[in-house]
């Protein structure tokens, strides 16, 4: 795995007038899993977008090394294919492939139209298309959302899989995230 490094240096957040967070501090070597805590409102989504590059600190700076992997809300995966087109696509760019579908349960789906997908099944292509990225750095912004209790557990262990051969996991997540060693950040420590 491409070697990779995260490191944010006293950062804030402004959304409009609003100061979300500030004097916010990290820094993620390979190997590390850090789960982002925090009430709706507080910058979740925020800090993710701004960790990946997507938005810009109100102050601060992010320093990156090794390819971002982003997993959000939009699963940026076309809703006129099917689940096999969207997804072969995708690995086309990235010189992923299909390993993760068996293990996502999508195998039995792949020629469904990803708009009839679930909201679950949409979550687990959008881990499927992560996984193919070969992207050192995770950032995954409410990953578990959608997810039954069987594909909840796969996707710890994939996080866990990635970290454990040298990748870094960022989550934001409301819900409880079941990884051993996974820190936690509380952005209500850091708001204004």
């Amino acid at each position: 795995m491409e070697a990779c490094r995260l490191k944010a240096t006293d950062i804030a957040c402004r959304r409009g007038e609003r100061l979300l967070f500030r004097g916010l501090s990290l820094d993620l070597a390979p190997g590390a899993a850090l789960q982002i805590a925090g009430p709706n409102g507080t910058g979740k989504s925020s800090l993710i977008r701004i960790l990946a590059g997507l938005l810009r600190p109100f102050a601060g700076d992010v320093e990156r090394s090794g390819a971002i992997g982003l997993l959000d809300e939009r699963p940026a995966l076309d809703g006129d294919l099917s689940l096999a087109r969207a997804l072969a696509f995708w690995n086309a760019i990235d010189g992923g492939e299909g390993a993760a579908l068996y293990r996502l349960g999508l195998d039995g789906l792949l020629d469904v139209p990803v708009r009839y997908l679930s909201t679950g099944q949409r979550k687990r292509a959008a881990l499927a298309r992560l996984i193919g990225q070969r992207a050192p750095v995770w950032l995954l912004d409410e990953p578990l959302n959608g997810l039954d209790r069987e594909a909840t557990g796969t996707c710890a262990e994939l996080v866990a899989d990635h970290c454990a051969t040298g990748g870094i996991a960022v989550i934001a997540s409301h819900q409880h995230f079941d990884l051993p060693g996974l820190a936690e950040l509380a952005l209500a420590d850091f708001t204004a």
